[in-house]
């Protein structure tokens, strides 16, 4: 199958790639459509890349520039697309709602009718939990009416699940769109807060608490998300409705003060802690309903995040392991 993955050279996406080349996948020709923009550092991404260079085509391109994207779908003619790419992060988008505008609303619009001038029917969308705001009912269901995002990134995703659905009720497109649960594990960007929260307290530097600690999330972590984008590929591949919304968490939730005691666990060393007022945009709570990613893609989450923060933490270590002793002598 030939796939385009959008963002292929993110946290997430370098990790779908990956997957996509093993051999229990193999076959695949993949296509990575990337900006490397300098949200954080590129060389990041560079890194990531450099993990799969030679087996697939890397294309730089900007979401937004539609004669590139629709000439680079024209070239490939892709039989599916994995669409990751996006601008992320809660408070990024308060402070400039504008580019999350033009990026993650118009830069889908764009893969969704290049995707369509192509011929390519198969879609994966990659939306997120911050499409739930405030909901009441817990755990989050897939079916539960949406009346408020709380931060111009979650109306983003709200809107380009929108725009999917259109395009599965005017060109019959098969499209599945996974909202995400605060993803985590090797290769996490540095921004997030096991990533930085991590770094910190390795660094003896204080970590910025909002509120009191008693926010939860649903932790994800890297390798049972990468197995859900899987099942959803098989899924667009398949004969079931052509439109559907899947939760992808570890049905678990932790609060902010215990994910701050695991990763002080994993390094054996205490928090500074600044305590800091809540933040606007930020959601009190998220937790997923996974019971229709099971029956449906036979989405099976296995990494619980007691698990998974000795698993990033051993990483991370490794990580800066090498970057010390590539800087001995230089």
């Amino acid at each position: 199958m030939k796939i385009i993955v959008t963002g292929g050279a993110g946290f997430i996406g370098s990790h779908v790639v990956c997957s996509l080349l093993s051999e229990e996948s193999e076959g695949h020709q993949v296509t990575v459509i990337d900006d490397f923009n300098d949200f954080y550092d590129p060389a990041i991404k560079k890194a990531n890349v450099a993990s799969f260079k030679g087996h697939v085509e890397v294309k730089t391109a900007d979401l937004r520039n539609w004669n590139t994207i629709r000439d680079l779908f024209e070239k490939v003619r892709p039989d599916a697309v994995i669409h990751l790419a996006a601008r992320a992060g809660v408070r990024p988008s308060i402070a400039d709602p504008k580019l999350y505008i033009d990026t993650n609303i118009t830069g889908t619009f764009n893969i969704l009718e290049a995707a369509r001038l192509s011929g390519c029917q198969k879609i994966i969308f990659a939306s997120s939990s911050s499409v739930y705001g405030l909901s009441k009912t817990v755990p989050f269901r897939e079916d539960l009416p949406i009346l408020q995002t709380l931060s111009p990134y979650a109306a983003t995703k709200i809107a380009g699940e929108q725009l999917c659905g259109n395009y599965v009720n005017l060109h019959s497109m098969r499209i599945a769109c996974l909202r995400f649960f605060t993803v985590y594990g090797p290769g996490q960007r540095p921004d997030l807060a096991i990533h930085s929260f991590t770094d910190a307290i390795e660094q003896g530097r204080p970590i910025k608490q909002f509120g009191d600690g008693s926010t939860r999330r649903d932790y994800t972590y890297i390798d049972d998300i990468v197995q859900g984008v899987l099942g959803a590929l098989s899924y667009v591949d398949g004969e079931g409705p052509l439109f559907e919304i899947f939760n992808l968490g570890e049905n678990e939730t932790t609060t902010l003060a215990k994910l701050i005691a695991l990763i002080e666990k994993a390094l054996g060393k205490q928090a500074v802690i600044e305590r800091l007022p809540e933040q606007k945009g930020d959601m009190p709570l998220t937790a997923a309903d996974i019971t229709k990613a099971r029956t449906l893609l036979g989405y099976a989450p296995h990494t619980r995040i007691r698990d998974g923060i000795p698993k990033f933490v051993a990483w991370y270590r490794e990580l800066h392991s090498k970057d010390k002793s590539n800087n001995v002598g230089s």
